[in-house]
């Protein structure tokens, strides 16, 4: 799919469904705040939610009182609908619309979350140009979380083809820049219903 159509696509599922409709909901996402907090990082860290436009962890993080979160996704429809749901609050955040493959972070941050966007990356520039980004986006030190569907996860998402990883396909890929420090397989229970396998990942950029 092409950037363009990428975006139209994810502009639509936006705009025509609410947040508790979609497959990817979760109303406390127990396992990404696991990992953060595994982290240790400080109240003033800087952190990046990649794909988080309609998710709550940007709610959970700033409840938790860190001072410098930044959310970017590639639909401004979803960025509004966080915009919204968190108020005055909003203020507190970095709110970026950008395609993640084509971002550059002013400074690196010291922690890079992903459970959205890269399991939808099919073609090997476009998984290419997501490594070279959180290479640059990432802090010597610094730390990603990645979430993607497991081997045993949907071969479909939203109606678009998805990669399923395996945790050794994932630490391979990320290999050497990143240590791999943790894996985790979980089960996720849509709001229809169905069971959604995911491997979460933590490493620690070298």
């Amino acid at each position: 799919m092409k950037p363009q159509s990428n975006k139209s696509h994810w502009e639509t599922i936006y705009s025509t469904k609410n947040s508790e409709q979609v497959g990817w909901y979760q109303q406390k996402p127990r396992i990404s705040l696991e990992l953060i907090r595994s982290c240790k990082l400080g109240r003033a860290a800087s952190i990046i939610d990649v794909g988080g436009g309609d998710s709550n962890l940007v709610d959970h993080l700033i409840q938790a009182g860190y001072s410098h979160v930044h959310v970017l996704d590639l639909s401004e429809n979803a960025l509004e609908k966080s915009r919204k749901r968190l108020k005055e609050t909003a203020k507190q955040v970095h709110w970026i619309p950008a395609d993640v493959t084509e971002f550059e972070a002013n400074t690196p941050y010291d922690l890079w979350h992903d459970r959205a966007v890269f399991h939808f990356l099919q073609e090997e520039n476009t998984i290419t140009k997501y490594l070279k980004a959180a290479g640059k986006g990432i802090r010597k030190g610094g730390y990603l979380i990645l979430g993607t569907f497991s081997e045993k996860g949907p071969e479909t998402c939203s109606g678009l083809l998805v990669n399923r990883y395996s945790l050794k396909q994932m630490k391979d890929l990320f290999s050497p820049s990143f240590t791999y420090l943790r894996g985790i397989n979980v089960d996720h229970q849509t709001p229809s219903g169905n069971v959604q396998n995911y491997n979460f990942a933590l490493f620690q950029k070298n």
